[in-house]
């Protein structure tokens, strides 16, 4: 049996940033156009999620982004 640790990933090509939930929750409750992906299993977004998100595995984003996450609006990944 071979064990070995994941490698750090490389930093992203495009910016990230980080929002607290306080800030999350006040934009959302202003209207603003935000879409909020929950990035773990479909079970576990079944269980409980935050209203209004949208299930979108963290496996699978290489190969949905580009049709699932908007281009108009902020997404946050939780």
């Amino acid at each position: 049996m071979l064990l070995g640790a994941a490698q750090p990933a490389a930093p992203p090509d495009y910016p990230v940033k980080f929002i607290k939930v306080d800030d999350l929750k006040a934009q959302v409750d202003r209207g603003d156009k935000i879409t909020v992906f929950d990035v773990r299993t479909l079970d576990a977004f079944n269980e409980l999620h935050i209203k209004g998100a949208r299930n979108l595995p963290l496996r699978q984003v290489d190969t949905r982004a580009a049709r699932d996450v908007p281009k108009q609006s902020r997404v946050v990944l939780y």
